[in-house]
């Protein structure tokens, strides 16, 4: 279990500073950046670790029932929409606010999906697991209240004329977080059949998150390839790939597209760790690990240093309800 718990933190350490390096990129637009990064993250990245590392890589997949890979291609599809529509709600009302209210969506309603698929546990263990996920969502609440009394001690003018009706962009977060969770979907619904298909070619239990990761970022890539390619064009943007710090750039999209790539496959195998309720247990705290970092990482690199103490506690009490919660829904895998 702990081993589970280790590797489910780490997960969501490495989601939470895989975008680090975009920091030093040079030239480049925002659709430059993520759509080079998507376009590696979701495809070369995978297609290589899978192929490397999987041993009979074609046959393991010839193995898996047609049905599975469809039903994972569904959901991973409809992860790649909520992506995306979480960069269209931060238009309208911000990243703060943007990103709580997805990431809520997120937690609260991935980790629950796997009990339709796993089904539901014993009661102390299921009660349990609510309340843990209760507590980190009260966290992200204050970490909304956070962003939110930040933006407006440094509101600028022009910086709120930019942003589009708050109903329209909650809506759009809330209903992006719920299309995302097909991740946590895809995850629970392939990994048996693949973890089957992988032990019979002889591959190690680790491989199995490799394998379960290959529909998923092949299917939600392809949401992300159609969108970007259309913000380029319609953004004109293409021609700011000729630039002399291309290759500097390149590199560090790459290693944002390895860390965010094996951030989700250690999550997978993490939740192979945590056993029964693993996929639930492995989800909240991969993802609560993933704003704790955020949140850590904003306070070291100084992006709070002008905000109110208001806001600082606010924020600061956010970090607790997440680690808490985080220690709760552990105790919770320990009773199932």
């Amino acid at each position: 279990m702990i081993e589970g718990i280790v590797l489910a933190i780490g997960a969501g350490l490495m989601l939470g500073l895989y975008a680090l390096p975009e920091k030093f990129t040079k030239d480049f637009k925002f659709e430059n950046t993520w759509g080079l990064f998507f376009i590696l993250t979701m495809f070369l990245v995978p297609i290589v670790a899978s192929i490397t590392l999987i041993n009979d890589f074609s046959n393991v997949f010839a193995q898996v029932p047609t049905d599975i890979l469809l039903k994972m291609a569904a959901a991973s599809v409809l992860w790649g929409v909520g992506v995306m529509m979480w960069g269209k709600a931060i238009n309208h009302i911000g990243l703060s606010l943007g990103f709580s209210l997805f990431i809520g969506t997120v937690i609260l309603v991935g980790s629950i999906i796997p009990f339709f698929v796993d089904g539901i546990p014993e009661g102390n263990t299921f009660i349990t697991i609510l309340i843990g996920i209760l507590v980190v969502l009260f966290g992200v609440i204050f970490n909304a209240k956070a962003g939110l009394t930040r933006e407006k001690d440094e509101a600028k003018t022009d910086s709120a004329e930019k942003k589009g009706s708050m109903v329209t962009g909650i809506l759009i977060a809330v209903v992006g977080g719920l299309l995302a969770t097909g991740f946590s979907y895809a995850n629970a619904v392939g990994r048996p059949s693949i973890h089957e298909a992988c032990q019979a070619a002889g591959n190690a239990d680790w491989v199995t998150a490799v394998g379960v990761m290959f529909p998923i970022f092949i299917s939600g890539g392809i949401v992300m390839a159609i969108y970007f390619a259309y913000e380029l064009s319609k953004k004109k943007a293409w021609g700011q790939f000729k630039t002399p710090h291309f290759g500097k750039n390149f590199i560090l999209i790459l290693v944002m597209a390895i860390f965010h790539y094996a951030a989700s496959a250690l999550f997978a195998f993490a939740a192979f760790k945590l056993g029964e309720v693993g996929n639930t247990v492995g989800y909240a705290i991969f993802n609560t690990a993933c704003v704790a970092t955020a949140i850590v990482s904003g306070i070291i690199t100084k992006e709070w240093i002008n905000a109110s103490s208001k806001a600082k506690n606010f924020l600061y009490l956010s970090l607790a309800c997440m680690i808490g919660g985080i220690i709760v829904i552990a105790y919770a895998n320990s009773l199932a």
